[in-house]
Parts: C-alpha cells; structure tokens; sequence
C-alpha cells in the first residue's frame, strides 16, 4: 500500500489522498471521492484487495463526501474480495444511505462509527 501523494483536481480543487493505516490493514482516505478523484481512490481500493486476508480497513474520518460512484466502487471491491470482510471507520453520512439503498444487506462491508 504505502501511497500517500495526494490526487488533485483542477475541476473545483477536489482532492483525495489515501495513505496506509498504521497497526492494521487497510487505508485513510481524507479529502473528497467524486469523478475527479475516483481514480485515486479505486487504487488505493484495488491495493486493499489485493493486500486483504480476512478483515481490512478503510478510515474514512478525514473524508468530506463521497458520492454514489465511489459508493459503488467500495461495494463492488468488497464484493469481489472472495472471503473476510471490509470495515468501513467513520465514514461520512451519505456512505451508508448509499449502501443501503443500492446494496441492501451487502455482507462483505460493516460500516462502523458515526
């Protein structure tokens, strides 16, 4: 994992920096996910999964927004992950109303805090 430069946008200054976390496996994601940023964070997304065993991480206290399209990234990584499971730290409100409503009863993300 280990990617720790920020993604920036010029559309609207969006940015996205993931890093990995310190004592578990996983990553934090600060900033924003939207079109500008998705590419940076279905990387760091993909590194996740292919770094997973049975539970990884994703800290998502530092992160503003993310919208449907990141959503269904996250859902789609978790769903491809084969075994274990993603824990999702904090997320930001609209996290879990999206996964509810378009991945109801999606076992493979606990969504944890706030």
């Amino acid at each position: 994992m280990g990617r720790t430069a920020p993604a920036e946008s010029s559309r609207g200054g969006a940015a996205l920096e993931i890093r990995s976390l310190a004592g578990r496996p996983g990553i934090r994601a600060a900033g924003e996910i939207n079109v500008s940023t998705r590419s940076c964070w279905e990387q760091g997304l993909e590194e996740l999964a292919s770094a997973h065993t049975d539970v990884s991480f994703v800290e998502l206290s530092d992160l503003r927004a993310i919208d449907v399209g990141g959503a269904a990234a996250l859902a789609v990584t978790a769903q491809h992950l084969g075994a274990g499971r993603i824990v999702v730290d904090s997320p930001p409100p609209e996290l879990p109303r999206i996964l509810g409503m378009f991945w109801p009863g999606l076992s493979t993300i606990e969504v944890a805090g706030r």
